[in-house]
């Protein structure tokens, strides 16, 4: 899996987990795509960063001894805890 997909899909699982901090199947997703950053891409230190951007999710990170900043779409990076909050199955922890 690319960098961008690994963060994207890690991104996701962070907004997934922020919003429902008991599920475990979150949780557990979000410590995969962690693991895949920091073995498989070198990835360090990650934080957000311009957190006022209603448009764009923000990351930077340090990478093989530099520093980088990736951005995403926020909606699109909310939608899968939109996804789950729209679904009763989901809704019962």
């Amino acid at each position: 899996m690319n960098l961008q997909d690994t963060f994207f899909n890690w991104l996701q699982m962070h907004i997934v987990h922020e919003a429902r901090p008991d599920d475990e199947a979150a949780k557990e997703t979000l410590d995969f795509f962690a693991l895949i950053l920091r073995e498989d891409h070198g990835v360090r230190q990650i934080q957000f960063i311009n957190e006022e951007d209603r448009r764009k999710i923000h990351i930077a990170f340090e990478r093989e001894g530099a520093s980088h900043t990736q951005s995403f779409e926020r909606e699109a990076a909310e939608k899968l805890l939109d996804d789950i909050n729209s679904n009763p199955i989901y809704n019962n922890q």
